[in-house]
């Protein structure tokens, strides 16, 4: 499993009209084969600054089955008119205890 990781920076005053087109892009997000999980939060410190956790099968998952994909485009369709810069996106692995 991965854990993708993106930090998204809002332009003030847009952040409900984010968290709506969010709401209704989470579908076509959440239905990507090898998508195991997605889940958005937004700072407390920092209302404009949410974050984006998506578990994926893989990155080869996220890569192909996503963003290699119009389920991509139609995504940031949505949410991308928001963004004040380009999402910082990362991806992460568990480490044993």
């Amino acid at each position: 499993m991965v854990l993708e990781v993106a930090l998204i920076d809002i332009i003030p005053g847009q952040e409900d009209a984010f968290a709506a087109a969010y709401a209704e892009g989470h579908p076509v997000l959440a239905g990507t084969p090898g998508c195991r999980s997605v889940r958005m939060t937004r700072g407390m410190e920092s209302p404009s600054r949410f974050v984006l956790l998506v578990e994926w099968d893989s990155v080869e998952a996220h890569e192909d089955n996503f963003r290699a994909t119009d389920r991509f485009v139609r995504w940031r369709e949505l949410i991308g008119p928001h963004f004040a810069a380009p999402p910082r996106v990362e991806h992460f692995i568990d480490v044993p205890a």
